[in-house]
């Protein structure tokens, strides 16, 4: 079988959004499907990874198109788009960018890439005759990724398989964006039309399935997951009392209970303020760090904009504590975060700041691999990070999880495959 994947996102492209098709691709072989994979020729990615690059398979036919993509007129306009591309919105931003903002929001729907749409079904639709595949899969966001699905099927007699990394109108920031009325329809009207006319759908969660069900029935729970990552030498532990979180850290991600906390904590336990080392390896954003400030934790916390994907392992697998932190918005119950399964990899003791009753409390308890504290549950969480900190100061800060195999990224294209092959 052969199965064409349509992707905005591939290597040297950095971030979580390249990681989930790189790695299916890496071992669809190995069930007899032949991946063929769909790109941009003219990448401007935010972020760059070059050692992703190394993990393409060397057999693999990818197919490019160029995009013309009016983000990069309006940074020629604005050299601050960088970081708004870079999965920020800016919550105070000035009256020229408030402008920009509303015609991002309003003219680019469902995203300022839907340019790459007609040259998109225009080029696939002239390949897919001369050419035999069994399955167009495509990959959001950025979901007008999902409308040269929906061109092609009308077009072309192949079967469709839409896959959803994130929520369309569920998104964390979809709300912060200044939509009109007439304009969150469309986003609505274009979402139900992909749901219903494709023959499979995909999503990373239960509330996401949950979310879809009424406008598709078969749809799947494909999580994202972990790879193997070579490492000959024996990664030991940071002496510190380290906090490490891992990916972007946005005004909406911001745990301000965490600073409060750490700071009571630095200002009663002298060891403590001593041993403490947070480490933020991402991109961060001026809320957080103003918040870090303001509760005199300058000293204690290191950032770290970008490292390649085999250094930020290094740094999961060496910390005391992985922390997670889910965006305090209302669809957070639905949110699992991409750095989690790394996170079970590493086998670190993972402290997340989340819904308890959301998707990702329920892995992290089934897996026993750490403790999750609701958004405002300050006592708590100060009882939950003096608890880490007894058990490293006797070294016994250790986590025995289980039934994590399930995520590793080969178990994850072996269910895949079986989606894939049961549409034929």
């Amino acid at each position: 079988m052969k199965a064409l994947i349509i992707t905005y996102y591939w290597p040297p492209a950095g971030g979580s959004g390249v990681q989930r098709w790189l790695k299916f691709v890496k071992y669809l072989q190995d069930f007899d499907i032949e991946p063929i994979v769909y790109t941009i020729a003219n990448p401007k990615y935010a972020l760059i990874d070059e050692t992703l690059e190394m993990e393409v398979p060397e057999n693999l036919k990818v197919l490019k198109q160029p995009i013309w993509e009016p983000n990069n007129l309006l940074s020629l306009i604005k050299s601050k788009q960088k970081e708004t591309s870079a999965g920020f919105l800016n919550p105070n931003p000035t009256f020229f960018e408030k402008q920009l903002q509303y015609i991002r929001a309003n003219y680019f729907i469902p995203d300022a890439r839907k340019y790459w749409v007609k040259p998109s079904v225009k080029f696939l639709s002239e390949y897919l005759k001369n050419n035999k595949v069994d399955v167009i899969i495509t990959t959001g966001p950025p979901h007008s990724l999902h409308l040269i699905g929906l061109e092609l099927q009308k077009i072309i007699p192949i079967e469709w398989i839409a896959d959803f990394r994130d929520p369309w109108t569920e998104i964390d920031y979809f709300y912060q964006l200044p939509l009109t009325k007439e304009s969150k329809r469309k986003h609505k009207d274009l979402e139900q039309k992909v749901l219903q006319n494709a023959d499979a759908i995909l999503v990373i969660g239960k509330t996401m399935k949950d979310g879809f069900k009424n406008f598709n029935k078969n749809i799947h729970i494909i999580t994202n997951g972990f790879d193997d990552i070579e490492n000959r030498s024996r990664i030991e532990l940071d002496t510190k009392f380290s906090i490490c979180h891992v990916g972007m850290m946005n005004s909406d991600r911001n745990p301000n209970i965490l600073w409060e906390v750490l700071s009571d904590l630095i200002d009663e336990n002298s060891d403590f303020a001593k041993d403490l080392q947070v480490k933020l390896i991402g991109k961060t954003a001026t809320e957080v760090q103003q918040a870090i400030r303001k509760n005199n934790l300058k000293n204690n916390v290191s950032f770290i904009s970008y490292l390649p994907h085999n250094k930020v392992v290094q740094h999961q697998k060496s910390a005391q504590v992985l922390l997670l932190a889910v965006n305090n918005v209302p669809s957070a119950k639905g949110i699992i975060t991409g750095k989690i399964f790394e996170y079970l990899q590493a086998k670190r003791p993972i402290l997340g700041i989340a819904p308890k009753d959301g998707d990702l409390a329920e892995m992290i308890s089934k897996t026993k691999s750490g403790v999750i504290v609701d958004f405002n549950e300050k006592d708590e969480l100060k009882k939950v990070i003096l608890n880490l900190y007894q058990k490293y100061k006797v070294g016994n800060l250790n986590i025995n999880s289980n039934n994590i195999e399930q995520y590793h990224r080969r178990n994850l294209t072996k269910e895949l495959a079986k989606v894939i092959k049961s549409l034929k």
